[in-house]
């Protein structure tokens, strides 16, 4: 039978470690990956102009 391989070995460790020191270094929301469910509020000012 094929082993079955954890997701928290090898690459995927790795990966997981590197995105951990970067959002602590720089802050949350500097590496997002693709359907992650989190929201970030960006201030904006509305100026009702559709041509800016």
């Amino acid at each position: 039978m094929t082993k079955k391989r954890s997701t928290d070995s090898g690459p995927a460790k790795a990966l997981e470690v590197a995105i951990a020191n970067l959002n602590r270094r720089y802050g949350d929301g500097t590496i997002m990956r693709l359907g992650e469910a989190t929201r970030l509020d960006v201030a904006s000012i509305p100026t009702g102009s559709l041509s800016l």
